[in-house]
């Protein structure tokens, strides 16, 4: 096993033919983009390659992978993991690949290093970055590659809002736009337009949300029987676990969302001065990042939202 320099991964990649992508567990902007971003480009330099199918991937992002999924009789030469630090992330679909990983693309600080070779920048914004930084050392960014990797940065930094946005994630969304991209339809998509489910949704959010801590600290459940009533859709909760950072004094955010009557997925949201989210999280054996992190937990609604409040106690009080 290698931590290898972007150079490297790029010299890496070339050398390799009849790729397989993986994305992780509930695609985002990021993991999609990277996947779409990086399966052009290596198909414009000749490469086979395509992307493993994940079923669970909102509407919001499908429109990337066009043309790009494996078919089911491809068999790959060398697998590549982008945007996953840990064996969790394996969707079902992809837990075959979990020991044979070739390279994993990744800006999680929670790098768990499973693959042969990895290349790794916790610093980084999104893992978008880190794709650009190799696939622009083949030559120039064309536009097909650089929508998918603005879609990546844009969307795991909040539209440039997030602390973690930096003056390289800037720089590189600039480059990205100078590729001749229509960036507004995926500001739009992501940022602004919301379903009437949705805008349902975040009102039911509203009237359960409990605060704590001179409100500074807020907390919201997303159950399986509100998803039911609404008929709502993943599209319709897609990163749903920033509406509760909306309050204004929130400093704390935290989304406790019912996957199935005894298993809760929680997200993490937090001022990295006030809070390191990963260390919130990998109390109960979750991680991420500083200011966004996140944990499965195999319990009911109720048990879950005691479990990370006394998880988020037992890090504030390490801190004092």
């Amino acid at each position: 096993m290698a931590q290898l320099t972007y150079a490297q991964a790029a010299d890496l990649l070339l050398g390799w033919d009849d790729l397989l992508i993986l994305t992780h567990v509930r695609p985002d902007g990021d993991t999609v983009g990277c996947a779409a971003g990086l399966c052009r480009a290596l198909r414009e330099q000749g490469k086979t390659a395509y992307i493993l199918s994940d079923p669970g991937t909102s509407g919001m992002f499908t429109m990337h992978l066009e043309g790009l999924l494996a078919p089911a009789d491809f068999t790959p030469n060398k697998v590549v993991a982008v945007d996953m630090a840990a064996r969790s992330m394996f969707h079902e679909g992809a837990k075959p690949y979990m020991d044979r990983v070739d390279l994993t693309i990744d800006h999680h600080g929670s790098q768990e290093f499973y693959a042969k070779d990895t290349c790794v920048e916790p610093d980084r914004a999104a893992c978008g970055e880190i794709i650009y930084e190799i696939v622009r050392r083949w030559g120039p960014v064309s536009a097909e590659v650089a929508l998918p990797l603005y879609m990546a940065v844009s969307t795991d930094c909040g539209c440039f809002v997030y602390s973690n946005t930096t003056p390289e994630c800037h720089r590189i969304a600039a480059d990205l736009l100078a590729c001749g991209i229509d960036f507004m339809p995926i500001n739009r998509r992501h940022f602004r337009a919301k379903s009437f489910k949705r805008m349902k949704l975040e009102s039911m959010l509203v009237e359960s949300m409990r605060l704590f801590d001179d409100g500074t600290m807020a907390m919201v459940t997303l159950t399986l029987d509100m998803m039911d009533r609404l008929q709502a859709t993943e599209e319709d909760v897609d990163n749903i676990s920033a509406f509760v950072g909306q309050v204004e004094g929130v400093k704390t955010g935290i989304t406790v969302r019912q996957m199935a009557p005894d298993c809760c997925k929680i997200s993490v949201r937090t001022y990295p001065a006030e809070l390191d989210a990963s260390r919130v999280c990998a109390q109960l054996g979750g991680g991420g990042h500083v200011a966004a992190a996140g944990v499965t937990l195999n319990m009911g609604v109720q048990d879950a939202c005691d479990a990370i409040l006394g998880a988020v106690r037992a890090v504030q009080a390490s801190k004092e």
